[in-house]
């Protein structure tokens, strides 16, 4: 069998899940009357709400009797694990650069990754019908980005390829033909991408993608290096300091056929498979022929930045909305997520009742905060907290430090520059966009970015485009201030009344609407000063038999400020807490007691 191993990647939203629409489409993949869903590789729901790719995923086609053996990779450097490890099982990249965007952090994220491995990428500008493409500036700044990423001639000397994904259509010039579709593409990585090397030896494979399957048990998907395997032959797997974890037999192995995976009864070297059949192996483990002695090389993955503590929730309304609880769920849960996601890192406390999750970003964790929220789970959760660094040599304090590329309309420039400078952002460079918009590069603490998003929103009237790049660990910037208004909290547990609401607006916007459940410590509102104010929101209004000469006032309330989860991650405080549930998200403090959080306050003082 002729094959090809290919991995897609670019920056969010630059069209990769719509390219490999428009090729497994073209390739006859699809039956004539077949009804195909849009972004058929976005099949998580989140995914699919989002728009963004979260997990990678394989798929196949078949071009000109070669078996093409595509990975659809997400574009956010939050799940840039994802990433690293796709990298190992190809031979070959299509480098998705937007026509109007150009290239972004997380397509030098990637592509350094990728040419660090040594793979030749094709480089395609996608979007070409845009209005404000600009195709040849965009080919020029991913040459500069090439060499920058310090690129081998080899690797510098790129073919490109011009097209639209939607449109279905590829070709070595901007302005077409349209009529070949993506035939140009196809053929072009027939003749740029190797064919997969394969080693001398029995039967080795290094686990990328982790799964569980109802029927089959834990599936692991890798690229076969050397040999063959078969079902029921008996393998068995290696860490990676070469340490046995498990030996047992292979029940099924799965080959990717279009969207389908099929069983097969042959895997051989070059060729991508998930295997079933075994209980411990996972991902960066060697599953291999039980003659092999040394496990293999797996890429190094880049540390966590960011860590928030996960707890079991103690509300008052505990158990009221979600049927998993207990700690013991919940780190099942935690442990199951750890195993197939490398980039997260999961830690117990000394109590056992919470756990510490470092992941890449708050993106990473606020998704997996709310698959757990779907699947029935109650919890309470931290800030997020950034994970410093001790530098051996010196002792002095680092923190990781990140690239911020903000595209934004000139006449909301200033307010962004001063903000950033608030948050002890230095700026790198700022340029001209095209259409009355900057460019502005900043590097700045991940802890000041913390929250940064909606606010830069507010301020920019939705019109900024912010992305974000681990940079590197540098000295500790000092303090930045934080939110700056206290919060109204419940001083007692009821149902909220309109009545007692609307007398107390003039206190500061409220989060919550009449007739929600409240306990004592919940906040439900902010403050417009700048301490914590206790309020009674269950108080009804008098009632007496002495009719008023007047008409009673109507009540009217301001609608409520609405809390995402993004949103309220970034704007809890360090004493705060947010409970979530399959139905809510409610903020609370730490301390429910009041006279709790005054001695706490006081020791910490």
């Amino acid at each position: 069998m002729k094959l090809r191993n290919i991995a897609i990647i670019a920056h969010v939203d630059h069209g990769k899940t719509t390219l490999v629409d428009e090729l497994l489409k073209q390739s006859g993949t699809y039956r004539e009357n077949q009804k195909v869903a849009e972004r058929v590789m976005d099949s998580n729901e989140l995914e699919k709400e989002r728009g963004i790719t979260i997990l990678a995923k394989a798929t196949s086609i078949v071009w000109k009797d070669v078996h093409i053996n595509i990975v659809d990779t997400p574009g956010h450097a939050d799940f840039g694990g994802e990433v690293e490890r796709i990298l190992n099982m190809v031979d070959g990249a299509i480098v998705l650069v937007d026509a109007a965007e150009g290239p972004m952090p997380q397509t030098k994220f990637v592509v350094g990754k990728a040419l660090k491995v040594g793979l030749r990428p094709i480089v395609a500008i996608n979007k070409v019908d845009r209005h404000d493409a600009r195709a040849q500036d965009v080919v020029n700044e991913v040459f500069d980005l090439f060499a920058a990423l310090d690129a081998t001639e080899e690797q510098l000397d790129f073919p490109i390829l011009y097209g639209s994904g939607r449109s279905g259509w590829m070709a070595y010039s901007p302005e077409g033909p349209q009529t070949d579709g993506m035939a140009p593409l196809l053929d072009l990585v027939l003749d740029h991408v190797p064919e997969p090397t394969v080693e001398e030896g029995p039967f080795r494979m290094i686990g990328t993608i982790l799964e569980a399957n109802p029927f089959l048990g834990r599936i692991i998907t890798g690229r076969i290096s050397s040999g063959s395997v078969k079902p029921n032959q008996t393998i068995k797997v290696l860490a990676q300091d070469g340490s046995l974890l498990e030996q047992g037999r292979v029940s099924k192995i799965l080959a990717f056929r279009g969207l389908e995976r099929q069983p097969i009864e042959l895997g051989e070297a070059g060729d991508i498979v998930a295997i079933a059949g075994l209980q411990k192996g996972t991902v960066a483990d060697t599953f291999c022929d039980p003659s092999v002695t040394e496990a293999m090389h797996a890429q190094p993955i880049d540390p966590p930045t960011v860590t928030m503590s996960f707890l079991v929730n103690d509300s008052p309304l505990a158990g009221t909305e979600g049927d998993k609880v207990t700690s013991r769920v919940i780190r099942d849960r935690l442990m199951k997520e750890a195993e197939g996601n490398v980039a997260l890192k999961i830690e117990e406390s000394a109590d056992k009742d919470s756990f510490f999750v470092s992941g890449r970003g708050e993106l990473q964790l606020a998704v997996l905060i709310e698959t757990m929220r779907r699947e029935g789970f109650e919890l309470a959760v931290s800030r997020p907290r950034v994970v410093m660094k001790k530098d051996e040599a010196t002792g002095e304090t680092l923190e990781p430090i990140e690239e911020v590329l903000i595209d934004v309309d000139e006449e909301y420039s200033g307010v962004v520059v001063q903000k950033m400078a608030e948050r002890k952002a230095e700026m790198a460079e700022m340029r001209p966009s095209g259409g009355n918009r900057l460019r502005l590069v900043f590097y700045a603490p991940t802890r000041g970015l913390i929250g940064y998003q909606s606010e830069l929103m507010t301020d920019t009237r939705g019109t900024a485009i912010m992305n974000r790049l681990f940079h590197e660990y540098a000295p500790h910037r000092g303090e930045i201030a934080g939110r700056r208004n206290g919060v109204l909290i419940s001083n007692d547990q009821g149902e909220s009344v309109a009545y007692a609401m609307w007398k107390l607006e003039d206190r500061g916007p409220m989060m919550i609407e009449p007739g929600t459940k409240v306990y004592r410590g919940m906040i439900i509102g902010e403050h417009t000063r700048e301490n914590d104010l206790e309020i009674n929101v269950l108080k009804g209004k008098q009632l007496t038999n002495i009719r008023a000469a007047g008409k009673d006032e109507a009540v009217k309330l301001t609608p409520p400020i609405r809390m995402t989860l993004e949103r309220a991650l970034a704007w809890i405080q360090d004493d705060e807490l947010m409970e979530v549930t399959p139905k809510s998200i409610r903020l609370r403090k730490v301390y429910l007691d009041p006279n709790d959080r005054k001695r706490f306050a006081k020791a910490s003082a």
